[in-house]
């Protein structure tokens, strides 16, 4: 067995057998080794040898923030999509949706060749200021390939509901607040009544990630600065792509500002502002960014609600609220969504 105190157990008798049915060629041993255990609550990965080859494995975690999370079926979909696309991504191998085998659906997957930019940057990248420059322009750019995917014509026509997608936004992360809320949040009723009154006319339609971040990246290790891959597609979906580079926009860090969760890898000299990395977006994509404040308060308001499930899940197992992971996050969330909403953070 592959395992950690908390997470999903790896049958590798079992997984061995299933591999060896599945993929080409002849049985071959197989190890499999947790990667990230400890960084919260994402999905599970492991890293499977087999003979030569490397690949991830990754199933849904244990606990589910969000329902959409986990859902190996829908991020295989859009893996297999992207194939043949200029958006940097793994190479999907095999999905199982056979719960019987490991205990819930997985997927195998490419291993990719980079590291992710969440907390540090390796050499060259924190030392020299055009390559961190560079790199997040490459987050930018990735949403530009991913923003002109053809949907359609790649079979996700079923994959969302792009009608009425900003008018389901509000009500429905209120919906799931209201299932573990236990305290007063800050701003969040003026943040929902001014997402509601401020909702775009008219938004474009497309192929969005959901949660993108430099933490779901991973960057080439050699310069230049490229992406290698766009990760943790489960809860991508056709909607507004707008509301990816105000998720991105909203989580990043001026010089001199407060963080709302904190700063980009290696603090925030020589990377571009937000309204540089805006202007990229507009300049290359070719779209209206008139209402990216609204993006940047709903991006926030959501993750919000999804974190308060955690500070809930906490309370409610007796972590006091000194301790508690969430206690102080989620209302500078708000309070940050509230700043976009009202022109103070721009």
């Amino acid at each position: 067995m592959a395992e950690t105190a908390a997470a999903p157990l790896v049958d590798v008798r079992v997984l061995t057998d299933w591999l060896d049915e599945h993929l080409d060629g002849p049985p071959e041993p197989l190890t499999a080794e947790r990667l990230g255990a400890g960084t919260g609550i994402g999905n599970a990965l492991f890293e499977v040898h087999r003979g030569s080859a490397v690949y991830v494995l990754r199933r849904p975690p244990s606990v589910l923030n969000d329902r959409s999370a986990g859902n190996m079926l829908r991020e295989w979909r859009i893996l297999t999509a992207l194939e043949g696309t200029p958006v940097p991504h793994p190479t999907p191998r095999l999905l199982c949706e056979d719960s019987s085998v490991l205990g819930a659906p997985f997927l195998i997957m490419d291993k990719v060749d980079g590291f992710t930019p969440g907390f540090a940057l390796p050499e060259p990248f924190d030392s020299d200021p055009g390559l961190r420059r560079d790199l997040a322009y490459a987050y930018v750019d990735a949403l530009v390939d991913l923003a002109d995917v053809d949907w359609r014509v790649r079979g996700l026509q079923d994959l969302g509901r792009p009608e009425g997608f900003l008018q389901r936004q509000v009500p429905r992360w209120l919906a799931q607040l209201d299932r573990y809320r236990t305290r007063e949040l800050p701003e969040l009723d003026f943040v929902a009544g001014w997402l509601e009154e401020n909702r775009p006319a008219d938004h474009p339609i497309g192929l969005m990630h959901g949660d993108y971040s430099p933490f779901n990246v991973m960057v080439a290790p050699r310069p230049p600065a490229r992406l290698a891959a766009v990760v943790d597609w489960d809860t991508g979906t056709i909607g507004d792509p707008l509301l990816d580079i105000g998720h991105l926009l909203a989580r990043w860090t001026n010089p001199g500002e407060e963080p709302v969760l904190g700063e980009q890898a290696g603090g925030t000299a020589h990377y571009p502002t937000r309204a540089e990395l805006a202007a990229r977006y507009a300049q290359r994509s070719g779209r209206d960014l008139t209402a990216l404040p609204y993006y940047q308060c709903l991006a926030l308001f959501k993750l919000a609600v999804i974190l308060e499930g955690t500070y809930a899940r906490e309370a409610a197992a007796g972590v006091p609220e000194a301790d508690n992971s969430m206690a102080h996050l989620v209302p500078r969330l708000t309070t940050a969504a509230a700043d976009f909403a009202r022109g103070r953070r721009v």
